[in-house]
């Protein structure tokens, strides 16, 4: 044996002892939660993922209603780690949603780290040990070196301020709390609200009602979409040949599309945009005959201001017999149904409330304390905001998928979170190296961030006077307000200079 040579396995052994072990709290089972899960259990990383529900699923678990569709193609809306070949149709249920991220977290072994029915209701810094230290809604503690925020967008539901809503005689429930039990078969339904939602609801309980009111305070721009069933000869196809699911997930034309969209949120003159606008006025020119009923359905702001509607159906469901959208104003809601402010009333069984989300609580209403007992209630109390989506200044180790201000849109948010888990991957490795024991964006980075973000997002079609979810509370649009391959770009590596280090030294953190 040669003295002092040390081979290539035991330098590899020495530098994986030096690893510093970490304790990770990823908050949600959704999604973006299962991803970080899977990812963290994929590096033998030692972590609990803290779920507020019984079930996981995030938005797919609380979402349930009639008709509820993923408006992305579904082999596109999979993790890229994992294509599923049993998807029914080109655009998937959210049942079938839901059963696969189920099936997803039990094949990559993650349900063990899943703490089900134990919502996380404050994190604090401690910045002696530089740890968070977590109480749960059983009553029990915990300490994590680092915090994964994925609790997604939207799941506090928003509640119309609609006079007497409390006086309705028959069910009236919001569509994010469906009840298999409300009236709707040979019933008077009435639904409030006309995003994807409502649009999904209508065309899905039009043949089942024997009379349905859309009301709608303004109409939607509605995309023409492809719709089809995979037979089972074709998904047997996927299951004997994967490449056919990538060949699915990877197609130009369907990547081209979304840099198209992305290109005409961003450039709200150019002919991105002016195509847009016109194929989705085509659409309602050339489905709906009755001029009268396509006035009513026709929008009186810019595509794309709004989340755009995909759909193959609606168009034809409001023009069944058994249809009326209604646009006139709400005056109140009264036993027998809703009165409009003309003084006309619809007398109705069922009101179905679709009338979306929170979309700006995030991780809220958990209390999150930083350094020296800063609060996010605090930073947030002007709008949500993070360093490129995914860190806080004075939250160290504290880091979001999905968050303020990362892309929104027609396009699947698995690969918005994918690219940022590769982001904050990167991020966690001078913690575990040792070099440090917390890591932060830099105040003076983020406020250049958001500088940059605020006049760009004012000239997105976001901005351009429509009103809806995507507004913070002062009226600047809450989402990344550039291209989806900037977006790629900035996720494929940080930008370390802009992030602050404290500490180091620490090869191992056991367990508590």
């Amino acid at each position: 044996m040669i003295v002092g040579r040390t081979t290539n396995q035991e330098s590899a052994l020495s530098i994986d002892q030096q690893r510093r072990l970490l304790r990770y709290a990823v908050i949600g089972a959704g999604m973006a939660g299962i991803l970080a899960a899977i990812r963290l259990h994929q590096k033998g990383e030692q972590f609990t993922v803290y779920e507020k529900a019984g079930r996981l699923g995030g938005t797919w678990r609380e979402n349930r209603y009639p008709g509820l569709t993923c408006d992305v193609p579904a082999h596109a809306y999979t993790y890229s780690f994992e294509p599923y070949a049993e998807w029914r149709a080109y655009y998937a249920e959210g049942a079938e949603i839901q059963t696969y991220f189920e099936r997803t977290a039990e094949k990559y072994g993650v349900m063990p780290h899943i703490r089900f029915n134990a919502e996380v209701v404050s994190c604090v810094w401690d910045e002696d040990e530089q740890v968070w230290r977590l109480e749960l809604s059983t009553g029990e503690t915990a300490v994590a070196d680092a915090v994964i925020a994925a609790s997604g967008v939207l799941h506090h539901p928003r509640m119309p301020d609609i006079e007497g809503l409390d006086s309705f005689a028959g069910t009236a429930l919001h569509s994010a709390r469906w009840r298999d039990d409300a009236p709707v078969d040979g019933a008077r339904v009435g639904i409030i609200g006309n995003g994807s939602t409502g649009v999904q609801i209508v065309t899905a309980l039009q043949p089942r009602a024997a009379q349905l009111v859309h009301f709608q305070r303004s109409p939607q721009w509605i995309m023409p979409v492809p719709y089809f069933q995979y037979s089972e000869e074709e998904r047997e196809a996927f299951r004997r040949d994967p490449a056919l699911i990538d060949a699915i997930r990877n197609d130009k034309e369907y990547w081209a599309n979304i840099y198209r969209f992305t290109q005409a949120i961003t450039d709200t003159q150019g002919p991105e945009i002016a195509a847009i606008e016109q194929l989705c006025l085509d659409n309602l020119e050339n489905s709906v005959r009755d001029p009268a009923l396509r006035e009513k359905l026709r929008p009186n702001y810019r595509a794309a201001c709004k989340r755009l509607i995909y759909s193959w159906s609606y168009y034809d469901a409001v023009q069944q017999p058994n249809v009326e959208v209604e646009r006139e104003a709400i005056a109140r809601v009264e036993p027998e149904g809703v009165r409009m402010a003309d003084g006309r009333l619809h007398a109705l069984d069922t009101l179905v409330l679709a009338t979306g989300f929170h979309a700006d609580r995030f991780i809220r209403p958990t209390t999150v304390l930083g350094r020296d007992g800063l609060s996010l209630d605090d930073v947030w109390s002007v709008r949500p905001t993070a360093y490129y989506a995914v860190a806080i200044p004075g939250f160290p180790n504290f880091f979001m998928l999905n968050g303020p201000t990362g892309p929104v849109g027609n396009f699947s948010l698995i690969d918005i979170a994918e690219r940022q888990w590769a982001y904050i991957d990167q991020l966690l490795e001078p913690l575990r190296r040792g070099e440090a024991e917390s890591i932060e964006p830099s105040a003076q980075a983020h406020a250049g961030y958001e500088e940059r973000r605020i006049a760009a997002a004012k000239s997105t079609i976001f901005g351009s006077g429509c009103n809806s979810w995507y507004l913070d509370a002062t009226g600047v649009p809450s989402s990344w307000p550039w291209s989806y391959e900037a977006f790629a770009e900035a996720m494929a590596s940080p930008v370390m200079a802009d992030y602050v280090m404290d500490g180091g030294q620490k090869t191992a953190c056991a367990a508590e």
